[in-house]
């Protein structure tokens, strides 16, 4: 089953009042295990609200000479297409895409994709509710590195982290796995059975009785048996 983990930064938080994506980051699941990753800027021709740069850091000097969507469309279309889009609150990042489609003349990025969706924060939400579960409280709770994280934001730094995270919550697997290796580890789960209230049924003397004759008949059956035989 091939999956798309995705994310983007954008100029700010609502592209119906004309914020654009700037970066674009994918990374490829071929049967869990890490495959290619697709990662561009792109030239909004607009600025960043103040509050968006303090989120990725990309300022909009970095972006001057970049590609605007349209030119980058054909490239990420062959990327996710036909494939499950793993995305950290979905809803989000889909009308960016779908805003940038439309400037296009195109219709939603699922459509023209021919993709399906998984999000990942209304998994985590069904998972544990009333915890937070944003992209830093999942990677804490998993136990996951994410110090590429603490300086900034970034579309391809969060996809990977996202990958992590999804294959935590979906399998327990915490170590990464890349195509071509075998390198995936189970999470260890840690039980403590004496802080844990559980019940003790003892057997009655029915079942006592019925548990010794088993014991003197498999006793009789095993010296029965052809010398050179073990039961």
């Amino acid at each position: 089953m091939r999956q798309v983990v995705l994310d983007c930064e954008t100029t700010g938080l609502d592209p119906n009042s004309g914020h654009r994506i700037i970066e674009i980051g994918c990374i490829e699941l071929n049967d869990r295990c890490i495959g290619r990753n697709f990662h561009r800027f792109l030239n909004p021709d607009r600025q960043s609200d103040a509050a968006a740069f303090e989120v990725h850091g990309i300022s909009d000097e970095q972006l001057r000479d970049k590609q605007r969507f349209a030119e980058v469309w054909d490239e990420l279309h062959g990327f996710i297409k036909s494939s499950e889009l793993i995305i950290h609150n979905a809803a989000f990042d889909l009308s960016f895409f779908d805003a940038e489609l439309g400037r296009m003349g195109r219709g939603s990025l699922l459509e023209e994709a021919g993709c399906t969706v998984c999000d990942t924060l209304e998994l985590a939400r069904d998972m544990h509710p009333s915890l937070k579960n944003n992209l830093d409280a999942l990677s804490d709770r998993y136990s996951i590195d994410r110090t590429s994280r603490d300086d900034r934001h970034g579309a391809l730094i969060d996809a990977e982290l996202l990958a992590r995270v999804y294959l935590a919550m979906t399998g327990g697997q915490v170590a990464m796995s890349f195509a071509g290796e075998e390198k995936e580890a189970a999470a260890d789960i840690a039980v403590d059975v004496a802080a844990a209230d559980l019940p003790v049924i003892r057997a009655d003397a029915g079942e006592t009785a019925a548990h010794e004759d088993f014991i003197q008949w498999l006793k009789t059956a095993r010296s029965r048996m052809p010398a050179g035989r073990v039961a």
